[in-house]
């Protein structure tokens, strides 16, 4: 009988400072012959761990990235998905087991790309931000399709403890649109979009207002119980 493997595998979203969406990747050698291949960082966790601690282990000990939010998004199970030939000579490599089943928990995380710099460690041979119009085709297991799942999730269940890690922590609301529009690539009517935003409930309305602005300040907010 074969047994079945757990694996975490980490979509982390970063905010340049231009605004732009980029993914973090990590390129790893597949054989002895120095080929290389891109993969969002993942990797199996152990017997007795929980899977959160095992995402923030698995993401550390691949990046040196620490203290995120991570956010479990979706599970991958399909059971061919470690079995593409592009990957064998990889699992031949790191795996005891390599054709043993895997079944991977996806992890999902935003930041700001300055303030998470990343540095390669065990199997990553580097870690970089690339544009999302900039990844490979053709990266390890179905991570492709791990991502695809992701940057859904994140348009149509816009969890606002992941938002909030690329704001201030008190905002315009403008500031927060402006994340909203590159999040959902589509530009939204400014009085709808407060008026949305106001049936949510978490975001709390301050007493301050901007300051130093050469138009009219706008009144600061905060995310509340996240």
């Amino acid at each position: 009988m074969s047994l079945i493997n757990l694996s975490i595998d980490c979509v982390i979203l970063g905010f340049d400072n231009d605004q732009k969406l980029k993914i973090l990747l990590i390129k790893k050698l597949v054989n002895k012959n120095n080929d290389y291949q891109y993969a969002i960082p993942g990797d199996l966790i152990k017997k007795d761990e929980d899977l959160l601690c095992g995402a923030k282990r698995i993401l550390n000990n691949l990046t040196s990235l620490d203290n995120l939010f991570l956010k479990q998004f979706s599970v991958f199970g399909n059971p061919k998905r470690t079995g593409y030939k592009k990957d064998q000579d990889w699992l031949e490599m790191y795996r005891k087991n390599p054709h043993e089943r895997v079944i991977t928990v996806g992890y999902l995380s935003l930041v700001k790309m300055e303030d998470y710099v990343p540095h390669p460690s065990s199997f990553a041979m580097d870690a970089e931000w690339v544009s999302l119009n900039d990844i490979p085709t053709d990266l390890a297991f179905d991570h492709n399709e791990i991502i695809t799942e992701g940057l859904r999730y994140l348009k149509t269940v816009i969890d606002h403890k992941i938002i909030s890690n690329l704001l201030p922590s008190k905002f315009t609301l403008s500031q927060l649109q402006n994340i909203y529009e590159i999040l959902l690539d589509e530009k939204l009517d400014k009085r709808n979009f407060r008026k949305n935003i106001s049936k949510i409930g978490v975001i709390k309305k301050t007493s301050e207002k901007q300051e130093g602005v050469a138009h009219k300040p706008a009144f600061l907010y905060t995310y509340e119980d996240l």
